[in-house]
C-alpha cells in the first residue's frame, strides 16, 4: 500500500510541477513509440497512459499538446493506415478490419467515415457504386467546378474555362469507378454558395489526414473578412513551430472558399500564394471585406 501511495503521490508531483520540455517529448515520442507496437490490439487511452507512468488525464492532455491530436484520433489514423494498406493489397473489407486490429468491418466503415468520409469498400474500388455530380458555372470568382455526391460536397474549385476538360478528368481519377454525371442543376447550387446565399448548414466530405482535418477547422475560425498569418494558424492550432506543414495543409484544401484558406497571408502580409490562383485570392478577400464594411453601415 505504500508503495502504491508513493507512485501515485509522484504523479500527481509530476502532474502539478511542469516537467522540461525535453522530458514532456521524450514521453510523447515513447508513448507513440507503444501506440504503433500495439495498435492492432487496439488500446485504450488508460493503457497508452500507463506506458508512460500518467495518469490517462494528464496523458491525454500532454500527448495533446505535443502531438495537436488526441491520443484516441492518432490511434485511429495509424490503424486507417493499416487498413488501406491491406485494401490496396486486395484484402476484403473483412479481412482489412481485422488484420488492422479492428473487431469487425462495422467499425472499420466508421473509422473510415469519420477520417476520410469514404467507406473502406468506396476506397478499395476506388469509388465503385458512389454516385456523384459535377457541374460547372461561371461565378463572379472565375468559372467553378462542384461536384457532389449524397452525403456533401466533395470539392469545389477554380480554373480556366479552356481548361475543363482537364479539371473534370482529375476530378474522375481520384474517384476512377466513381458513377459521374452531370448535373446542370448544380449550376444555381454553386451560385447561392458563393453569393452567400445558401441556406441551411453546409456539408463537405473532406479527404485528408488528421493534421490537415485539424488546420481545415482552424481555418472555419476565421471570422469572415479577417485575415491571419500562417504562424498565427500554426499557434492556434497549438503547434507554432509547424507554420510549413501549416501551409502545406492549407494548400490542400479540397473545397474552395467555404473552407476559407484564402484568409491565410505570410507574416509580411503577401499574398503567399493560392491554390487556384492569387489575382482569385485577392478578388475573394475584397468581396469579403466589402461585405463586412456595407453589413457594418
Amino acid at each position: 500500500m505504500a508503495a502504491l501511495h508513493s507512485s501515485a503521490q509522484t504523479e500527481h508531483m509530476n502532474a502539478s510541477t511542469p516537467s522540461s520540455a525535453d522530458n514532456d517529448y521524450e514521453r510523447i515520442a515513447k508513448a507513440i513509440r507503444w501506440i504503433d507496437a500495439h495498435r492492432h490490439d487496439q488500446p485504450t487511452v488508460a493503457s497508452m497512459a500507463a506506458s508512460v507512468a500518467l495518469s490517462e488525464a494528464h496523458f491525454s492532455r500532454m500527448f495533446r499538446r505535443w502531438a495537436g491530436i488526441s491520443p484516441q484520433r492518432y490511434l485511429a489514423h495509424v490503424t486507417l493506415a493499416d487498413a488501406r494498406h491491406a485494401l490496396r493489397c486486395n484484402a476484403t473489407v473483412e479481412q482489412a478490419a481485422f488484420d488492422s486490429g479492428l473487431s469487425g468491418s462495422s467499425r472499420l466503415h466508421d473509422l473510415f467515415v469519420r477520417i476520410d468520409a469514404v467507406s473502406p469498400g468506396e476506397f478499395r474500388r476506388g469509388g465503385e457504386g458512389v454516385k456523384l455530380g459535377w457541374s460547372f458555372a461561371e461565378t463572379r470568382f472565375g468559372d467553378a467546378l462542384l461536384a457532389t455526391s449524397a452525403r456533401g460536397i466533395v470539392a469545389l474549385r477554380f480554373g480556366d474555362v479552356a481548361a475543363r476538360e482537364a479539371r473534370v478528368a482529375a476530378l474522375h481519377a481520384e474517384w476512377p469507378r466513381a458513377q459521374w454525371q452531370q448535373d446542370d442543376e448544380l449550376v444555381s447550387v454553386i451560385t447561392a454558395l458563393l453569393d452567400r446565399s445558401q441556406d441551411g448548414p453546409i456539408h463537405v466530405l473532406l479527404r485528408g489526414t488528421p493534421f490537415q482535418h485539424k488546420v481545415w477547422e482552424a481555418l472555419l475560425g476565421i471570422p469572415d473578412g479577417q485575415v491571419v498569418s500562417y504562424g498565427t494558424l500554426a499557434r492556434r492550432i497549438g503547434m507554432p513551430s509547424a507554420a510549413r506543414a501549416v501551409g502545406s495543409a492549407v494548400g490542400a484544401n479540397p473545397v474552395a472558399i467555404l473552407i476559407p484558406c484564402h484568409r491565410v497571408l505570410r507574416a509580411d502580409g503577401a499574398l503567399g500564394g493560392y491554390r487556384w490562383g492569387e489575382d482569385r485570392k485577392r478578388a475573394v478577400l475584397a468581396f469579403e471585406q466589402c461585405r463586412q464594411i456595407n453589413a457594418s453601415r
